[in-house]
Parts: structure tokens; C-alpha cells; sequence
């Protein structure tokens, strides 16, 4: 079976539940283990292990002021043990990010996450889904925000984690499925 780690930092909710929809989509086709970064920016030790035998690895942090949180940003910098060893060379990266504006900058943390990818030689998949941004389209439609490169979420700044946009979780869960579903066809080949 498919194994799926998403490494996540949440400062207060809305990206841990964003992982648990990605998550619980990539479990539908595999095994699928949720890491979370803690408040000082630290993974548990095993975890780097489970980021080791994963097939594909999905970041997850929120967008501070136009980048990934600085505990993401630790544990990126950590991950310089693996790069040297070219540890996840060829594994399938991701990423996912929120905010409480529309844009925030969220790209930015894309960006980041794609460059953090490629320093590992990692293939990257993006959402595979087509934006909702015709006159018609409802916040709550999936890929609302847009996103090519990987899943978006904006949540109210005053917004609790119960008031996320249904839309953008779906758009996570079902970006979860397409990783599950490219890392199995690539461990395939």
C-alpha cells in the first residue's frame, strides 16, 4: 500500500484541519500519517522516519506574513539531514496552505514549499483542478481560491475552525485523493 505522510505546523487550527481533509482523502487509497510540527517547531523523532518510507510527503503550514510559519520553517531547515543523504529524492511532494485574506500571499508559501521540493529533487503534484471563477461561482465551490500548484484555504481572521469554508476543505480532500492516487500509480511504475 501507498504510503502518504503530511508534515504540518497549525498555529491555531485551520491548517491542522485542512490536513485532516487531505488526509482523510489520501486515505481512501492509502496509508496516510499526519505529523505535526509543534509550537517550537519541532517533529518527533520517529517522525522522520515515517517522512523516510513515505512515498510521497505533503507540507502543510499557514501563511505568515507571506511565507510559511517560522516553525515549518525550522522544520524545512532540519531537513537538511535527508537533503544531503537525498533521502526523498524522487518521492512526490505537495502542499497546502491557509490565511485569513483571499490572497494573503498564499503563493508565496507555495513557492516556498515547491522550492523546499526541488532542493530535495522531489516530483511535485499540483491540484489537477480547474478554478471555479465564472460569474456563477459560490465561495463554497471547490478550487474557489484558484489553485494550481496545491490546495488554499482562506479563513476569517476572527473565524473559529468549525466556520472554514466547506468548499476549500473538499478542495483539500479531494486534492488528498489525487496524491494518494499519483504516488500509487508512480510506486507502480
Amino acid at each position: 500500500m501507498t504510503n502518504v505522510a503530511i508534515v504540518v505546523h497549525s498555529g491555531y487550527g485551520h491548517t491542522r484541519r485542512m490536513a485532516q481533509s487531505v488526509a482523510q482523502g489520501a486515505a481512501e487509497t492509502a496509508q496516510v500519517q499526519l505529523l505535526e510540527i509543534d509550537a517550537e517547531g519541532n517533529l518527533p523523532e520517529a517522525a522522520w522516519d515515517t517522512l523516510l518510507a513515505a512515498d510521497a510527503i505533503v507540507f502543510g503550514s499557514p501563511t505568515y506574513m507571506g511565507s510559511v510559519s517560522w516553525q515549518f520553517k525550522k522544520f524545512a531547515d532540519a531537513s537538511s539531514k535527508p537533503w544531503f543523504a537525498q533521502k526523498w529524492k524522487d518521492k512526490l511532494a505537495a502542499g497546502f496552505t491557509n490565511s485569513a485574506s483571499m490572497n494573503g500571499d498564499k503563493h508565496s508559501t507555495m513557492h516556498y514549499f515547491i522550492t523546499l521540493a526541488m532542493q530535495h529533487h522531489m516530483l511535485w503534484v499540483g491540484t489537477g483542478m480547474m478554478p471555479n471563477s465564472a460569474k456563477a461561482a459560490q465561495r463554497e465551490d471547490l478550487n474557489y481560491l484558484g489553485s494550481f500548484a496545491g490546495a488554499m484555504a482562506s479563513s476569517p481572521s476572527d473565524g473559529g475552525v468549525d466556520e472554514m469554508h466547506p468548499g476549500d476543505l473538499e478542495t483539500a480532500r479531494q486534492f488528498g485523493v489525487r496524491i494518494a492516487q499519483q504516488a500509487a500509480r508512480l510506486k507502480k511504475d
